[in-house]
């Protein structure tokens, strides 16, 4: 059999060689070109930016509870509804609270007649006390006159009695005088009794002026407690009333709407939540070893899954959560047998939105957002 050539054998063996160290030569060149150019991107770029895709939509809701207990008339807005704040959502029956508001309204008149006889009063009392006085002063003028009397049948029985032994007065006269100085003694004590009376009575006369006095203390007639108090009564029955129409607290959408006509609803049942649309928000979930140069204040631009890369949303750091969701969750990160894997932790930051970008695009809870942090303002 025939030897083959060495020299056309070597020759294939060296193409491939040479093939193989120009491709390795390419494939260095194109590793190095992709190297310098991340290094130019991140020392242009990357390094002043930070970005997750672990970010969701979120809103301050508003809770919708009746504050005031009655059956449900009328519900005028339907699930998904764009509403105003101010916008009617449930009527509620106000046959009674208007007649609460009513029976005030005529407890309110009731006291302010009531008060108004207090003044009155006062100059009706004023009178009492001086009529009291003069029936002291007369009660006293009878004592005078009872004790004149009582002297004179007390000189004129001692006068028939010193007569009795010598037979210049009959029994009968002496009995007379004896009964005559009997009745004055009893008209001074009765008269002494009138005037203890009529004392008493101007006594208790003062004490009614004085507690009219402090019924009508206040100089003004509409600052009476007891007005003042009837009127509160009145306010909160009016109050009562107008709560029987529920308006919306803030403007969003309607969700969650669980009331229904005929519904007797209690005392902060809940009966649907407004999602505002225009103070939509961000958590942006970032790992710990990004937010080394993240601060309050920095732009941010986003986008979210719903419209797609090519509408960004801008907005701004306006605070970081103060702790992980590891930290507040209800079974913690460390077990009873004391194993322990380090993991990675992630902070939500919160990123405020522009309203006028949420107004022509709005946004709704829970949808996917990609948030990118321009840091390079870091200090």
């Amino acid at each position: 059999m025939a030897e083959a050539d060495p020299a056309l054998t070597r020759v294939p063996t060296t193409e491939k060689a040479s093939t193989r160290r120009r491709l390795f030569s390419i494939l260095g060149a194109v590793i190095a070109v992709a190297a310098i150019a991340y290094a130019i991107y991140w020392f242009a770029f990357g390094r002043n930016n930070v970005a997750t895709d672990n970010a969701y939509v979120g809103a301050d809701s508003a809770l919708v509870t009746p504050l005031t207990a009655a059956a449900v008339v009328a519900v005028p807005v339907i699930e998904t509804q764009l509403v105003k704040a101010g916008d009617v959502l449930v009527r509620l029956d106000p046959a009674d609270a208007q007649l609460a508001l009513d029976q005030a309204a005529a407890q309110l008149a009731s006291t302010e007649r009531r008060v108004a006889g207090y003044y009155a009063n006062g100059q009706a009392l004023a009178a009492q006390i001086a009529a009291r006085a003069t029936d002291v002063t007369a009660a006293e003028a009878r004592i005078a006159s009872a004790e004149s009397d009582l002297a004179r049948a007390k000189v004129d029985l001692d006068r028939r009695q010193a007569l009795v032994g010598s037979g210049a007065v009959s029994g009968d006269e002496l009995t007379n005088a004896r009964n005559r100085f009997s009745g004055a003694r009893a008209a001074l004590d009765s008269a002494r009794a009138a005037r203890a009376q009529a004392a008493a009575q101007v006594v208790a006369a003062q004490g009614n002026r004085a507690v009219n006095a402090a019924l009508i203390a206040d100089p003004a007639h509409g600052d009476n407690p007891e007005i003042q108090a009837a009127r509160a009564a009145l306010a909160k029955a009016r109050l009562d009333l107008d709560r029987t129409i529920i308006r919306a607290p803030i403007a969003g959408v309607v969700a969650k709407k669980s009331v229904q006509i005929g519904q007797r609803v209690a005392l902060g049942t809940p009966l649907m939540t407004i999602v505002p649309v225009e103070t939509a928000y961000v958590d942006a979930n970032f790992k710990e070893g990004q937010l080394t140069r993240v601060r309050i204040g920095q732009p941010v631009t986003l986008t979210s899954d719903l419209y797609g890369g090519d509408l960004v949303f801008h907005g701004k750091v306006t605070g970081l959560a103060g702790g992980t969701g590891a930290a507040f969750a209800l079974i913690p990160a460390q077990n009873a047998t004391g194993n322990w894997i380090k993991v990675v932790q992630r902070l939500p930051v919160r990123i405020t939105l522009d309203p006028a970008e949420l107004r022509a695009h709005p946004l709704r809870i829970g949808l996917s957002m990609s948030a990118d942090i321009d840091i390079s303002n870091a200090k």
